[in-house]
C-alpha cells in the first residue's frame, strides 16, 4: 500500500494496533478490530501538527521519523488548523484515537444492512473503519453516509476512500441539519460534540434506531450519551466512560471564541472552598453544576504553580481560586449575576448525596419541542431540565 506517494510497512503496524485495543477493550464485535489491522491509517494521516510547550505549532509528515510510529500509536492526531478571528491557529480536524473509535463504534451494535450516518467526515478513517464493517454489503453507498462542513476535508476523505475500494456517501454540509436526503439511517455516530441534541437527527432515525454523540453543555461538561429513537422521544445513557470532542462548526472557519456579554465585573465578594477547582477531578459533579444554568465558557490557570483557577461564565459572572493553604482551604472571589463557584459547590453536595453516581447511572430524554431531561437511574428521578436549543435556521 502506498500512501501519498510513501511506500512504507504499514500491516505490522496496523495489526499491533489492532492487537493492543483488542486488549484494552472488551470488544463485543471483533470485526472492529479486524477493520482497524486491515485499514492504513498513514493513508488518512500523512501529515498531522504537533504542539510544544509554547503554544507553537509544528508539521510532521513522513520526512520526520516519528511520523509513522505516531500514526500507528492509539493516540489522536491534530490533522488541520485554521486561523481564528485573532489569527491564532485553532484545531478544526483531528484523527481520533483509534480506542475510542472502536469503543463507539462498538456500542452503537451496528449490524450488517444498517445504514450509518457519521458526522464528522475529518480524516475518512472512520469511515474506512465502518465500509470494511460494511464489506459484502451490494455497495458501500448504501450503508455509510458521512458529512462534514470542511469541503477540503470532504474532498481529500474521498479519494483517500476510492484508493481503498470504499465509496460511501460523503457530503459537505453543516452536520448538525445531518443529511436528510439519504435518510431514514438505524445508526447517528457525532465525532464532533454538540450543546444539544439536534431534532433532526432523531427525524432521520428510524424507529428504534440508535445515534451516539458527544454532549457537551459547557466547558468540559458532558460525556457520550447513547440514545434510542422511540416514537415521542429519544432516550438512553451516558456511556461509563468519559470521553469529548471539538465542537460542531457553523461554518468551514474556525470557532471563534465565545464572547462575553460586556466586560467581566470587578470581583466583589468573597469565600472558601476546600474542593479541588481542577474541573477533571470530578467531572460528573462539574456537568451537574452547569446543567440548567449558565454555562462555564472559559477557564484558565496561573501563578507559579499554576496554582490559581479563574472560571467565567456565558453572562460574564466568574470567579478565580486561589491555592490551597495547609490545611487545604482556597480563597475564591467572585464577581457577577450569581455566584457561580456555590453551583459546583451545591453539585458536589447533590452527587455526595446519591452515592456519587458514575456516568452510566445518569439518563437522558429527549422530546420533539427539544426539551432536554437529565435522569439519575431510572426515568423517574429527574435531577436537571437541560437547555436544549433547536436545530440552525435552515
Amino acid at each position: 500500500m502506498t500512501g501519498r506517494g510513501v511506500d512504507v510497512e504499514w500491516r505490522p503496524r496496523a495489526a499491533g494496533l489492532a492487537s493492543r485495543i483488542g486488549e484494552a477493550l472488551a470488544l463485543r464485535n471483533l470485526d472492529w478490530a479486524d477493520a482497524v489491522r486491515n485499514t492504513p491509517r498513514h493513508l488518512f494521516v500523512p501529515r498531522f501538527y504537533r504542539q510544544n510547550s509554547g503554544g507553537q505549532w509544528t508539521s510532521i509528515d513522513s520526512d520526520d521519523p516519528t511520523w509513522l510510529d505516531s500514526v500507528y500509536a492509539d493516540v489522536p492526531l491534530v490533522t488541520a488548523l485554521l486561523p481564528d478571528e485573532h489569527g491564532r491557529q485553532v484545531v478544526v480536524s483531528s484523527s481520533t484515537k483509534p480506542a475510542l473509535m472502536l469503543r463507539m463504534l462498538d456500542a452503537l451494535d451496528i449490524e450488517p444492512g444498517h445504514r450509518v450516518l457519521e458526522i464528522g467526515t475529518g480524516t475518512g478513517y472512520n469511515a474506512a473503519l465502518l465500509c470494511h464493517h460494511a464489506r459484502g454489503e451490494t455497495s458501500n453507498e448504501a450503508v455509510v453516509v458521512s458529512v462534514d462542513i470542511g469541503a477540503d476535508l470532504v474532498d481529500t476523505a474521498r479519494a483517500r476512500l476510492l484508493e481503498l475500494g470504499h465509496s460511501p456517501i460523503l457530503v459537505t454540509g453543516d452536520g448538525i441539519r445531518g443529511v436528510a436526503g439519504h435518510a431514514p439511517y438505524q445508526r447517528i455516530i457525532a465525532t464532533c460534540s454538540v450543546p444539544a441534541i439536534p431534532w433532526d437527527w432523531a427525524e432521520q432515525l428510524d424507529e428504534h434506531g440508535q445515534l451516539l454523540a458527544d454532549l457537551k453543555i459547557g466547558l468540559h461538561a458532558g460525556n457520550l450519551v447513547l440514545l434510542r429513537r422511540y416514537t415521542d422521544r429519544l432516550e438512553g445513557r451516558f456511556l461509563p466512560k468519559r470521553a469529548g470532542f471539538m465542537s460542531a462548526r457553523a461554518r468551514d472557519a474556525a470557532t471563534p471564541i465565545p464572547r462575553l456579554p460586556g466586560p467581566p465585573p470587578e470581583l466583589t465578594g468573597h469565600t472558601s472552598t476546600r474542593l479541588d477547582p481542577d474541573p477533571w477531578t470530578a467531572l460528573v459533579p462539574w456537568f451537574l453544576a452547569q446543567a440548567g444554568r449558565v454555562p462555564i465558557i472559559r477557564y484558565s490557570r496561573s501563578g507559579q504553580s499554576l496554582d490559581t483557577h479563574a472560571f467565567t461564565a456565558a453572562d460574564g459572572s466568574h470567579c478565580e481560586i486561589g491555592p490551597a493553604d495547609s490545611n487545604g482551604t482556597r480563597q475564591v472571589n467572585y464577581g457577577g449575576t450569581h455566584a457561580l463557584w456555590a453551583n459546583v459547590e451545591d453539585a458536589h453536595h447533590e452527587w455526595h448525596s446519591h452515592d456519587q453516581p458514575g456516568w452510566e447511572r445518569l439518563g437522558l430524554t429527549i422530546t420533539p419541542d427539544g426539551a432536554h431531561r437529565l435522569w439519575l437511574d431510572t426515568q423517574d428521578t429527574t435531577l436537571r431540565q437541560l437547555p436544549g436549543r433547536a436545530s440552525r435556521e435552515k
